[in-house]
């Protein structure tokens, strides 16, 4: 089964006068690479997250984002009244002036405000570790979605492939007729007598040199095994992409060995198949 690196999930809830809103954006990397950002009151609770992306996620780079939109009329910044008293009893001291004023400077003057920490419920904690596992499953969700898509482009690239490898199987006859004349033309052109056992010895050894059977066989093998782990239930995208390499080999091999301008063309477009095939095998999971 292909499944992509690239997703997203968003979900979104209400807890009392809080708007909870989470995003959740993947994309391809080696390993699980991940990045919270997170406001201070939820901090307690991002080991919990991870260990949830490290159950359902494998790899890949990973932006948890999560808001709040506190919609209330509660205000956890409160007057330090003792830091205003100690303020307005300094300025008093240098100054004798109206109290309403130097209270006015003094509300301005640092720590004056103090923020008190809004203890996390166990309700709320639900709340947001719920609305985070069911953000995990869209996530999921769209990346098995994108891997379909991909499923699709592998299967037209390698039907391509194989259908350029029954091209070279078809002209490699001929390919081999001309080698033989080539050599055979050339020999004649030395105008000296020469051993026929030899000289059959040598295009035998010419001929072996040129031989691409088993290039033809590995590399349909290749292709064959690439939709045999496709079909896998379990993401195998690094698999895919060793099997990949092998055929990046053979079909190099092909082209060193073609000596033939029909069978060269085939193989670059050989290539250039098996080039966007490596191209999306870096978003498989």
């Amino acid at each position: 089964m292909i499944v992509s690196m690239t997703g997203f999930g968003k979900g979104e809830t209400q807890f009392q006068h809080k708007k909870i809103t989470i995003e959740l954006r993947t994309l391809n990397s080696k390993n699980i690479d991940l990045n919270f950002r997170t406001p201070h009151c939820y901090r307690e609770l991002e080991p919990q997250l991870r260990n949830q992306i490290n159950k359902q996620l494998t790899r890949g780079k990973i932006d948890v984002s999560i808001f709040v939109d506190n919609s209330g009329n509660e205000n956890s910044s409160v007057l330090n009244k003792e830091v205003v008293q100690n303020y307005l009893q300094q300025l008093k001291e240098i100054h004798s002036g109206d109290t309403t004023e130097l209270l006015k400077i003094a509300v301005r003057l640092p720590d004056t405000l103090k923020t008190e920490k809004e203890a996390l419920s166990e309700a709320e904690k639900e709340t947001l570790l719920a609305l985070f596992s069911s953000t995990l499953g869209k996530v999921n969700q769209h990346r098995q979605d994108e891997g379909k898509a991909l499923a699709v482009d592998f299967d037209k690239r390698l039907t391509n492939l194989a259908q350029l490898l029954e091209d070279a199987i078809e002209i490699d006859p001929e390919r081999k007729a001309k080698v033989t004349e080539k050599l055979n033309t050339a020999l004649e052109q030395l105008a000296i007598e020469v051993d026929q056992n030899r000289l059959e010895q040598e295009l035998i050894y010419y001929l072996e040199k040129y031989d691409i059977t088993e290039e033809k066989v590995r590399l349909a093998n290749h292709i064959a095994y690439f939709k045999e782990i496709m079909a896998q239930d379990q993401a195998n995208g690094k698999k895919l992409g060793f099997i990949a390499q092998e055929m990046g080999r053979e079909i190099n091999t092909i082209g060193s060995k073609a000596n033939h301008a029909g069978l060269q063309k085939i193989v670059v477009q050989m290539k250039d198949e098996l080039e966007k095939i490596k191209e999306q095998l870096l978003n498989v999971l």
